[in-house]
């Protein structure tokens, strides 16, 4: 018997965009339309459309809690939704928003490059960093094995040539936000 993964759920998330009056492409009469909030999950990295509570204005950059229990200001989660659909405002939010959690934990981030494994017979967590190919993974595994890197210019200063592993890991977490490539390191894809 196979074991189910665990799904992932977001607990808190921050308000990338909200349209008080509903989608504008949303041709039914105005009074039945909802208000709407694209957010990202805090955690996981989810896209998702919220429905505020009545009465409730969130603000982009609000983090809102939706997970079990009380909520102040969610209703209710409408669900996961395509980067495509995210409205301009809230495309611009998401880079804005990865930007300052890959700044703001580095050490979760330089962990990855200190525990890094195989995938596959063939290909390794590291080479899915944009700018890092089999050279540079190797470089990273024998230079953490003298010594775990401490930060990310630890990394570049050990790591000959090295990309900026800063704005390598948002340029990942990006694509995998888009949903550019199979594999996940750092967004649930459940």
């Amino acid at each position: 018997m196979q074991q189910r993964k665990p799904v992932m759920k977001e607990e808190k998330a921050v308000v990338l965009d909200f349209l008080p009056n509903g989608y504008p492409f949303d041709k039914r009469p105005m009074h039945m339309k909802t208000p709407i909030a694209q957010a990202i999950g805090k955690e996981h990295f989810v896209i998702l459309e919220l429905v505020p509570k009545k009465g409730v204005f969130l603000q982009p950059n609000e983090e809102v809690y939706m997970g079990e229990g009380k909520r102040d200001q969610v209703h209710h989660v409408i669900g996961r939704i395509e980067f495509e659909k995210l409205t301009q405002t809230a495309r611009s939010s998401v880079e804005d928003f990865i930007a300052s959690v890959v700044k703001a934990n580095e050490p979760k981030f330089v962990a990855f490059f200190n525990k890094a494994g195989p995938i596959n017979m063939r290909r390794h967590q590291i080479e899915l960093i944009p700018g890092m190919g089999k050279k540079h993974m190797w470089e990273v595994i024998e230079a953490r094995k003298e010594e775990e890197f401490k930060s990310f210019n630890d990394l570049k200063k050990r790591v000959k040539l090295m990309p900026d592993p800063e704005k390598a890991i948002y340029k990942r977490i990006l694509m995998e936000i888009k949903g550019e490539d199979k594999f996940n390191l750092f967004v649930s894809n459940v």
